[in-house]
């Protein structure tokens, strides 16, 4: 999962060729644009699944097909439409890849570090140096309204996502030099530059849309009326703000394909939307949902404790979380002027004791994150080797030393809540920084350090204010500032918060999504997730070895690599990670007996038990 090399991003928007919907090639560039058509592709591994495989191992391809299936959203909605920065898109439809309702290109395997097989498209042609890819499409795909999927479509969604959509796409596939329909059901891409060896796979996350059901329509303003998909589900009921239910979609063309063979097992699909996490927990337990994934250490210890988890009719339910963590944490908007120093974002860190935080609030279920990269193999360690030194010893007098001479570990308390040698290590760093207390307040010059943090979640505050009264002990005011989850996306859409805390999820296999998250081109446009603003030309001179790396461990070299230069340069206070999927669900569901290697699989693989729901409903029924 990854996004196109930035060489040219800067002018992304302007550079992507817009393509003639039906342009077949002459004989000569087609017969250069041409390779073996395969049912897949990898990053650098062989593919899993060969050619003739009719499930992945992680499905269950006899589950029986119905019931429903009820879940929580954490804010209101007023737009169909995910690909744009306007409104706020419906649960149950993401901005990449498949979701309930669109499709995309190909479709990845969840037991491979990173392999995608046909689903629109039935098979790739891509040639060894990797400098461009056909997509051949399923002649079977159809959207929801019985068009056929056509190669006109890929080139309209393509073009329009990248003009019109969100500035992720601009970047995203920046690397595209051309794209065309050589006739109605291949399309073909072409490359700037044959470097980005992943270029390939993420256009294969490429969602297909009806470029007949958007005419007329203004692709940049939200969708208020249901929009026509090709995939397994479509909009059953929805009202704006409170639900949306989706039903399964009984001729769904791709329903036997193999990538889909045992998913998709669920009729109804309901999101019911609640504005506060606790007062959905209490709903849960009333029967108005049937599933949560647990963030809350405090939740899972206490909350569940009620009569049907005793009587059965409740699951709790830990499974190993082997998916990459990435990296939570307190995330320092940059382009505010007290955040500008390495040494003060550094200083900070001390007040936050993760030690003291665990055991007291979040009853030790949680380990200290020390990597941008948890749980991917691709973490740094120790001092870097002779490899990442080839990429490091150029860049070094742009990166802080102790990249070169001290293993990154996050401040370690004594647990106690409020411990002085940090908090005095914060103190001498800030004065060693031209900082002074003036009135109770750090202050130098004209700056003062007071700045707000920003939360969507009133929980969030437990964790919020025992940092911000340590921060006070050392002379910095912090507020909590509290706000619903709309306002809180624009406002970070916008960069309009001074600090926040923010999730980074890494794929095991990263790429070009470095350049949304860290990558100097997108530190000022609103949208992108570059949301610290950060612009160090060492960090991208990183990404670029990443987005080049010819092989796993040129990959894993550039990305520890990376790792380094990222913490220390303090641009986050990382916090914490769980190495289990934490959930509670109503008894009525079943999952195949192999969970996928790299993920949870549920709403997709897991199905309805009839006998257990009507127990269930029986048991709810009766209180």
């Amino acid at each position: 999962m990854t996004i196109a090399r930035f060489a040219a991003t800067v002018a992304i928007a302007t550079t992507s060729a817009i393509a003639s919907f039906v342009a077949p090639l002459p004989a000569a560039a087609a017969t250069e644009y041409a390779a073996e058509p395969r049912h897949g592709i990898a990053m650098f591994s062989v593919l899993k699944y060969g050619p003739d495989f009719e499930q992945f191992d992680y499905v269950n391809a006899q589950a029986p097909k119905g019931g429903t299936l009820t879940l929580e959203a954490g804010g209101a909605f007023d737009n169909f439409n995910p690909y744009i920065l306007r409104g706020t898109p419906a649960a149950g439809l993401s901005l990449l890849e498949s979701n309930l309702i669109f499709e995309s290109l190909l479709e990845r395997s969840e037991d491979e570090p990173f392999a995608k097989y046909g689903r629109l498209a039935k098979t790739v042609e891509v040639p060894e140096d990797r400098s461009w890819i056909a997509f051949n499409l399923d002649p079977n795909a159809r959207f929801h309204d019985g068009m056929p999927v056509t190669a006109e479509d890929v080139v309209w969604s393509f073009n329009t996502l990248v003009e019109k959509g969100s500035p992720l796409y601009a970047s995203y596939w920046g690397d595209v030099q051309e794209v065309r329909a050589t006739d109605e059901r291949r399309v073909l891409f072409i490359f700037k530059t044959n470097e980005n060896k992943e270029l390939p796979l993420i256009l294969g996350q490429l969602p297909v849309l009806p470029k007949h059901f958007w005419d007329g329509r203004d692709f940049a303003e939200p969708l208020t009326e249901p929009p026509v998909g090709s995939g397994p589900y479509k909009i059953e009921s929805f009202e704006f703000g409170r639900r949306i239910a989706y039903e399964r979609v009984e001729d769904y063309w791709g329903a036997d394909i193999p990538v889909n063979r045992g998913r998709y097992n669920i009729d109804r699909i309901v999101y019911e939307v609640f504005r506060d996490r606790e007062v959905a927990t209490e709903a849960f337990k009333a029967g108005a949902f049937d599933f949560r994934a647990e963030n809350s250490a405090k939740r899972w210890a206490t909350a569940y404790e009620f009569p049907a988890l005793e009587a059965g009719m409740v699951v709790k339910e830990e499974i190993p979380n082997n998916a990459s963590g990435g990296l939570q944490g307190f995330v320092f908007n940059l382009r505010k002027p007290i955040f500008q120093d390495r040494v003060v974002r550094e200083a900070l860190g001390y007040a936050f004791d993760f030690e003291w935080t665990n055991q007291t609030l979040m009853y030790g279920a949680y380990s200290r994150t020390n990597s941008f990269f948890t749980n991917t193999g691709l973490a740094s360690s120790g001092l870097p080797g002779p490899e990442e030194l080839a990429l490091l010893e150029p860049l070094r007098d742009q990166l802080p030393p102790e990249v070169f001479t001290e293993p990154y570990s996050a401040p370690v308390s004594d647990g106690s809540g409020s411990d002085r040698r940090n908090l005095r290590t914060a103190l001498k760093l800030l004065r060693d920084a031209g900082w002074s207390l003036q009135d109770g307040v750090m202050t130098k010059g004209d700056l003062k350090l007071e700045f707000e943090i920003l939360m969507s979640q009133a929980s969030s505050e437990r964790l919020v204010l025992p940092f911000i009264d340590n921060l006070e002990k050392i002379g910095v005011r912090a507020t909590p500032r509290l706000i619903d989850p709309v306002q809180y996306q624009n406002r970070l859409r916008d960069f309009d918060f001074d600090m926040t805390t923010a999730g980074f999820g890494q794929s095991t296999s990263p790429g070009n999504e470095q350049w949304e998250y860290w990558g100097s081109p997108l530190a000022d446009r609103p949208g992108s997730r570059n949301i610290m603003g950060i612009k160090n030309p060492a960090i991208d001179a990183l990404i670029r070895h990443i987005v080049a790396a010819g092989s796993r461990e040129e990959l894993a070299v550039a990305t520890r690599a990376l790792d380094r230069a990222l913490l220390w340069n303090h641009y986050v206070i990382p916090q914490f990670h769980s190495d289990n999927f934490r959930l509670v669900y109503w008894n009525k569901f079943e999952h195949p007996a192999v969970s996928p290697a790299f993920g949870l699989g549920f709403a997709s693989t897991w199905w309805v038990n009839a006998d257990k729901a009507a127990a269930v409903r029986a048991y709810q029924g009766k209180r």
